[in-house]
């Protein structure tokens, strides 16, 4: 009697374990972390597999509070051991970011967005004179602005298409970043997208300045030049 008493009393447990557990992941659904990492944190010392390994990942992405990778390495091989495959996994994972630590941090500090302003995105500013008195100067020059303006034209567009840059990184780069990394590359890349396209704006417009400026000198010279073969001609 007392052995069938102690096995019940195991299946009990079990069940309320199970219970408990339902109830964090619940409340983690929720994002009430606070909640989640105190049921979690009493489930993964009662050496739950489940919970250590779900433990594991708040204290990863920093859900516990501030992101603790050792913490979450140890909760991981805790859950592991057990025959966890997700924190198994979790581990493979943490390796790999030690491995390819210099690309996690190109994307969240060494990334300067030059491929969108090189090739066909690059843009020289065209070479306009104070003012033109020959008409193939004129039309050389007339040319060269429309030939940029596609051009600006042309990054603008990409630039846009390309925005959010976070889509730009490599989805087995983006798949290593914690939560903290994850946060820090957005508001860099953001950062870099804002300072093309303010680089950009300024450059045009002084550009299109300069040829307002040379087209009305031009235009003036070309209405006296008429004036004084017109003045003859009479």
């Amino acid at each position: 009697m007392k052995r069938f008493l102690f096995c019940l009393s195991l299946i009990v447990g079990s069940a309320a374990f199970a219970g408990e557990l339902e109830d964090a992941n619940a409340l983690f659904e929720k994002k009430d972390y606070a909640g989640a990492l105190k049921l979690y944190t009493k489930l993964a010392n009662a050496r739950n597999p489940q919970a250590q390994q779900q433990l594991g990942q708040m204290y990863w992405y920093g859900e516990a509070g501030a992101v603790d990778e050792a913490k979450a390495k140890e909760l991981f091989e805790k859950s592991a051991a057990k025959g966890n495959k997700v924190a198994a996994d979790s581990l493979v994972i943490m390796q790999q970011r030690v491995e390819r630590r210099a690309e996690i941090d190109y994307w969240i500090k060494g990334y300067d967005g030059a491929d969108l302003q090189s090739g066909e995105y690059r843009c020289p500013s065209p070479r306009i004179p104070a003012v033109s008195k020959l008409n193939d100067e004129i039309e050389r020059v007339n040319k060269a602005v429309t030939g940029w303006q596609d051009c600006y034209n042309k990054m603008v567009t990409n630039l846009n298409a390309q925005s959010p840059l976070t889509k730009r990184i490599p989805p087995d780069i983006a798949k290593l970043m914690n939560k903290q990394e994850t946060e820090a590359s957005t508001a860099y890349l953001e950062q870099v997208r804002q300072n093309i396209a303010e680089g950009a704006k300024v450059n045009s417009k002084m550009i299109l300045a300069d040829f307002a400026a040379w087209r009305n000198a031009t235009e003036a010279f070309v209405d006296q030049h008429n004036a004084v073969i017109n003045k003859i001609k009479n």
